[in-house]
């Protein structure tokens, strides 16, 4: 199946994954501009009123970009909702989303049909994250045009399988766009997420580290410093399993070897309470050992493209 337009002909097959809290217009236009597809979560924007004004940034400043470099145009921007009962916002943002014709629309924790309706009606793509086949096939039927899949490893809200069981499973009946997620911060990493089946890598965790990224520079100093035995996996900052830095755990005064259980029932990820435990409790990815110095983001694209076609080279000369 071929690629849906807007993600066809991509300089380098990665999307920026959207960050909370991190991700924000600047860092998604320098993703765009070096040629990735730059994404950030709708409900960044704080107050509610400041996606309007984020929105029109980022496809302003994108518009002039390509008119003045018609032979380098930037990708498209993709923006994350939230599609779970606790997010009280997902009506006000996806009619924002609308009037920006918002090209690529990630949808997490859970699928909805007339969400996707909507996106598709404003001639938008959707690409919903999951964490194993069951969620994978839900997703499609519910009309979802790809899949993020979010194998071990993934910063953030992430599952447990291995990228090769989880998409050697999906890819034996789905054809369509696979963005794979997981530890992927080198750009050998982009090919081997290539090699298993997938069309895209999908990295956060190395763009924390960049100068456009909304972290403090404890945090983006700890990205740098890290490596996978930094990494903890836990539910109970929001409800969901995630990864996250074993020292902003001990920052919060936590044990990170004995952290308690989370009730999954009261989940929450729109309110002040999940920003506020992911402002002080940072998400990260196992792939960080890679990320050895805050760039801009331009700066780790070239990496992670030099670093591809080393890969391909080697790989033409085995």
């Amino acid at each position: 199946m071929a690629l849906p337009p807007v993600l066809a002909n991509l300089p380098l097959p990665i999307i920026g994954s959207p960050l909370f809290i991190v991700s924000n217009p600047k860092l998604v236009i320098e993703q765009c501009k070096a040629g990735v597809v730059g994404s950030m979560p709708a409900l960044n924007a704080r107050p509610a009123s400041q996606l309007e004004d984020w929105l029109a940034e980022i496809t302003e400043t994108l518009a002039a970009h390509d008119r003045a470099h018609p032979e380098a145009k930037a990708a498209p921007f993709a923006i994350n909702q939230i599609v779970h009962k606790s997010n009280d916002r997902l009506e006000h943002d996806m009619e924002v989303c609308a009037r920006y014709k918002v090209p690529i629309v990630i949808t997490s924790l859970g699928a909805r049909t007339d969400v996707n309706e909507a996106v598709h009606a404003w001639g938008g793509v959707v690409l919903h994250d999951i964490i194993n086949n069951t969620f994978a096939h839900k997703a499609i039927e519910k009309g979802a045009d790809g899949l993020i899949a979010v194998a071990a490893g993934a910063g953030g809200h992430a599952g447990v399988k291995s990228p090769f069981a989880l998409i050697q499973e999906i890819r034996e009946w789905f054809d369509g766009p696979i963005a794979l997620s997981g530890s992927i911060a080198t750009g050998a990493a982009v090919l081997a997420a290539q090699a298993m089946g997938a069309d895209f890598a999908y990295i956060g965790s190395a763009f924390i580290a960049t100068e456009e990224a909304r972290a403090s520079d404890d945090y983006k100093q700890a990205i740098v410093d890290g490596a996978s035995d930094d990494i903890v996996y836990s539910n109970l900052f929001t409800g969901v399993h995630g990864n996250y830095l074993k020292r902003s755990i001990v920052s919060a005064g936590l044990d990170p070897d004995n952290l308690p259980v989370s009730d999954p029932s009261k989940m929450s990820f729109g309110g002040d309470g999940a920003k506020k435990a992911w402002k002080d409790i940072w998400g990260s990815g196992q792939g960080i050992g890679a990320v050895k110095q805050v760039l801009p983001a331009r700066e780790l694209v070239a990496r992670l493209q030099r670093e591809y076609v080393e890969a391909r080279t080697r790989l033409s000369l085995a």
